[in-house]
């Protein structure tokens, strides 16, 4: 099939080489055809800048205004952004693998439009779909922006539309085309260097440095562009901020693991339930009960200390771009990109859990501690028959540590060109792409569970091995240096995404209109998608005491063809009222490697009315699909540990409980204090495509009230409404959803697959993937723009972008979640929608200076105020955490994340240096030192990372230099 495409593409590329070059003689000028360009959103060339879908573009200017150093972060700022992975995310497994099969992602970047996740944002690089991106840890369905370097971009157009019918699967919530520097003649330099500094706090850390050298050269026939850039980020450890390493602040101690640096240990002990931990400074061989204490929430072990807050990334980038006119009217082009990331994440050291109730799902669950072994104080076997559990954190063992180098490679080459067929010219192009993201991750740190179970069983056992040694995990510093060299190891995990593109478009006149010429864009591709993850031996085996990992392989090929079609249907002498329809169709036809097929048709349709010169309407209703991705096509398991709340611990349910598990001991459930349960998901080769239903309808008035003004030039407004209904949506039963409904709501459907260990715990869920969901949501989107006339004061331009969620909800199995937006939701990562974002930046000008300025806003969020130490003493309402606490029931406790507003500032100088021109900037992010507001229900670090700025103030100063 791939041999084939590749021969019917070369005769296609050859067949029209040979069509323009019969119309070579009479090319005309074709600066003149330029005037006619491509705009994201449309394949058809068209002179005209507002099109049916709502298009933002940043130039490299707003870009630099910025002082970003990633196009992931520049994106994460805009107003129609929702939460998305970034290196303010600080997790490696280390709370599980998501249930897509696309890891976690680590040291990775990336997009989400809508707040409908950056799987449904299709990126494209030059209007061609890039390679997903692999963090070692499965086979991701979304693009890692740190692989697109900020020194190649030109510009970044967002389509803030559905757009499957132009561009396939994913092009759900909207799409994001990069537009990469190509007519460059000379050379230029920039350099920053910034990071977190506050004179009155003393913070200083998360240096980020930036370097990037760009060449090019335009000659008569030719041009070629070349670039390098690295980008070297610090770290910034989680101690070094009090949101996130208090415990007052409900992320530390209080809130901290149950595995302690000395262990805590439950058992039963002839119906009584021992619940202990030795004492503190009880160190050699203890003897219970004497060196030991009953736990209690004041032991947990803070491993927020250990956390990274900002996680260290050095990204390094080649990119060259060549394009060759054969003719006046053929061009041969090539490019080709080598990316290198290395990223660190950091998390406190892994906790040894065992016992019945360990909930691992694994060997650690059987483990015992035997009488036999020397440092076993309590004088009896912990074994199925007693034991419950025991967790213990090696601090002896130092943080485990994830290291990840990642390689991305992508290339591009094909033929362009014109020809005319009588007064209408047509563009061609033909191309083949290839592209590999390839990743390694080093884990160390990691524990084997094998290991410890021979190491605290029978002593002849281990005896029997002469590797192993006795553990002992009783007491402070128990854990002696030949004791971890045998039940260490390092974990090595590998993941890789490849694509392989080849296409063929053509766009032109059909054929004159009484108000124009009708417009059509056509084209052919075809892709082929492979992934694969390896863990390691030991996580695949289910031997490591961290998460297990499951092995994923697999692929598709897909065959496309679009049409599309441009209808000018009314429009006057004057040029003032028109009236435009636009259409297109797509077939998608797929076939994975476990030879299952499906096919999709999409369309979409657009108007484009001005009913005067100032005023423009537009509409587009849109079908959209989204392919399931290789990790949920193939994934063959996953385990997540979600943070959840058991029902089962209020006295209400405790009838309903023993019904659905049989008799409970509810005080062994207490004294467990469970707050992470494994939920175990998997892959599903039949799921089906997700479908989509998109529509738009808005405005755009530029008044021409302003004409002659003093001041203003220039004034513009936008506004667009949006819908987006996506069925079919795929993803597991949501875990908490699944208890509450089953044990609060007495549906007995939803308890399959939850169970518990000798009627205490929860051990696990079994929820794989399922075309599960629907999701719907709907907003506005207020954009407006103001630029200045030139005068004695300089030049100003006002740029004010609002978006407006007046709805999200998703409803499974018929149960509705009820509207989300300004709900905090969800976990891993922690998900909010705020109701309204906005962004207002001004600009100035005047002769060498200038200066920009934008303030940020984010409305309030509401969450719950309750976890598992409702009703105690050290319950979040009773520590102050909760805005609205509800003392009498603590889990009424509501919690809200005041409105957010965020200062960016930065002031430039234009200057001659050394004869050449040269750009020094100073500038700060949060000038004002805004802290994010704080949220009890986050897993990592107190805040919502994907919406909210690191807490600290950000200064930086840039250079730049070109002849």
């Amino acid at each position: 099939m791939l041999k084939e495409n590749l021969f019917k593409l070369s005769l296609m590329a050859v067949a029209m080489t040979g069509v323009v070059a019969v119309n070579d003689a009479q090319a005309q000028d074709e600066a003149a055809k330029d005037e006619k360009v491509v705009i994201t959103g449309s394949r058809i060339r068209q002179s005209q800048l507002a099109t049916a879908s709502p298009v933002l573009t940043l130039s490299r200017e707003d870009i630099e205004k910025t002082g970003l150093t990633s196009v992931a972060d520049v994106l994460q700022k805009m107003s129609a952004s929702g939460a998305a992975l970034n290196t303010r995310f600080n997790s490696s497994g280390n709370f599980g693998m998501p249930s897509d099969g696309g890891g976690v992602g680590a040291g990775g970047a990336e997009v989400d439009l809508r707040h409908l996740g950056s799987r449904r944002v299709l990126v494209l690089v030059d209007g061609r779909r890039w390679v997903s991106g692999a963090s070692a840890s499965g086979v991701s369905g979304a693009v890692d922006l740190n692989t697109v370097p900020l020194a190649i971009v030109e510009r970044i157009e967002i389509l803030e539309d559905g757009a499957s019918s132009i561009y396939g699967s994913d092009a759900v919530a909207g799409v994001v085309n990069v537009i990469t520097r190509k007519d460059i003649d000379g050379w230029e330099m920039n350099a920053s260097y910034g990071g977190f500094g506050d004179f009155v706090t003393g913070i200083d850390d998360g240096d980020t440095t930036s370097i990037e050298f760009t060449f090019g050269a335009v000659g008569a026939r030719h041009s070629i562009v070349s670039s390098f850039s690295h980008v070297d980020q610090n770290v910034v450890f989680s101690k070094n901020r009090d949101l996130a390493d208090s415990p007052v602040e409900g992320t530390g101690t209080t809130r901290g693991s149950s595995a302690t640096p000395t262990g805590r240990f439950l058992y039963d002990d002839n119906g009584t339930t021992v619940n202990v931990t030795p004492n503190d400074g009880a160190s050699g061989l203890l003897n219970f009960p004497t060196d030991f204490h009953n736990f209690t929430d004041d032991d947990r072990f803070n491993y927020a200390a250990y956390n990274l807050y900002v996680t260290p990334s050095q990204r390094t980038n080649v990119f060259t771009r060549a394009k060759y006119d054969l003719t006046n009217t053929v061009s041969f082009f090539a490019q080709a990109m080598f990316n290198n990331r290395k990223s660190q994440n950091q998390a406190a050291p892994e906790p040894i859990f065992i016992g019945p109730e360990a909930g691992t799902g694994g060997i650690a669950d059987t483990v015992s501690i035997d009488v036999t072994n020397p440092y076993n104080p309590f004088g009896v076997t912990l074994d199925e028959n007693n034991f419950i559990f025991a967790g213990r954190r090696p601090i002896e063992a130092g943080p485990r540590s994830y290291s990840q180098d990642v390689n991305t490679y992508f290339f591009t080459t094909g033929f362009e060109g014109s020809f005319d067929i009588g007064d209408s010219p047509f563009y061609w192009d033909a191309s083949m792409s290839w592209g590999t993201n390839r990743a390694t991750q080093l884990k160390t740190g990691a524990l084997n569970a094998a290991r410890i179970k021979r190491a605290l069983g029978p002593l002849a056992e281990c005896q029997a091995d002469p590797l192993c040694v006795p553990l002992n995990i009783f007491g402070a510093g128990s854990i002696t240096q030949d004791m971890l060299d045998y039940i260490s190891f390092t974990q090595k995990d590998v993941s890789e995404n490849k694509i392989q593109m080849f296409a063929a478009n053509i766009t032109g006149d059909l054929f004159e209109m009484p108000a124009g010429y009708a417009g059509f864009a056509a084209g052919y591709e075809h892709r082929v998608q492979n992934g694969f993850f390896e863990p390691d031996v030991i996580a695949a085996s289910g031997e490591s005491m961290g998460i297990p990992a499951s092995p994923t392989r697999g692929g598709y090929d897909v065959d496309e063809y679009f049409i599309e079609a441009m209808f000018p249907l009314m429009a006057d002498s004057s040029g003032a009222s028109m009236l435009e329809l636009t259409t297109a169709v797509r077939r998608s036809e797929y076939t994975t490697t476990s030879d299952v097929s499906f096919d999709q048709t999409t369309t979409k349709f657009g108007l484009l009315f001005r009913p005067m010169t100032e005023l423009t309407l537009r509409a587009t209703m849109a079908e959209g699909f989204r392919a399931p991705s290789i990790g949920e096509f193939f994934n063959t398991g996953a385990r997540n540990d979600a943070t959840l709340t058991d029902p089962c611990l209020n006295s209400a349910n405790e009838t309903r409980c023993e019904q659905v598990w049989g008799p409970m001991d509810f005080v062994a459930l207490a004294n467990l204090g469970q707050t992470q349960i494994s939920v175990v998901t998997g892959g599903n080769d039949q799921l089906s495509p997700e479908e989509t239903e998109s529509s738009m309808f808005g405005a755009v008035y530029s008044p021409d009230w302003f004409s002659g003004d003093d001041f203003i030039e220039q004034m513009n407004f936008e506004l667009s409404f949006y819908d987006h209904q996506i069925d079919n949506a795929i993803g597991a039963v949501d875990a908490q959803l699944q208890l509450n409904e089953c044990v609060v709501n007495g549906n007995d459907d939803f308890c399959n697959g939850i169970a518990r260990a000798n009627g205490v715990g929860i051990t696990r869920f079994d929820n794989g993937l399922q075309n599960l969901s629907r999701i719907e949501t709907s907003g506005s989107d207020f954009k407006l723009s103001m630029i200045s006339q030139e005068s004695d004061l300089g030049r100003f331009k006002l740029t004010w972008r609002n978006t407006f969620v007046n709805e999200y909800t998703q409803t499974v199995f018929g149960q509705s979640s009820g509207d989300l937006d300004g709900i905090e939701f969800g976990s891993n990562p922690d998900r909010a929608i705020p109701e309204w974002k906005y962004d207002l930046t001004l600009d100035w000008a005047k002769n060498d200076w200038s200066a920009s300025t934008t303030m940020r806003y984010l409305s309030k969020i509401y969450e719950s105020c309750s976890d598992f130490l409702d009703n105690t003493p050290n319950s979040l309402a009773n520590l102050g955490l909760c805005s609205n606490p509800n003392f009498s029931d603590n889990s009424l406790s509501t919690n809200i994340m005041d409105e957010t507003y965020y200062f960016d500032a930065q002031v430039s100088y234009a200057t001659q240096i050394g004869g050449f021109n040269s750009v020094i900037s100073v500038g700060a992010r949060n000038l004002f030192d805004q802290d994010p507001p704080r949220c009890t229900q986050c897993d990592l670090n107190g805040y919502l990372p994907g919406i909210y700025d690191a807490q600290g103030r950000y200064w930086y100063v840039k250079f730049s230099m070109r002849p």
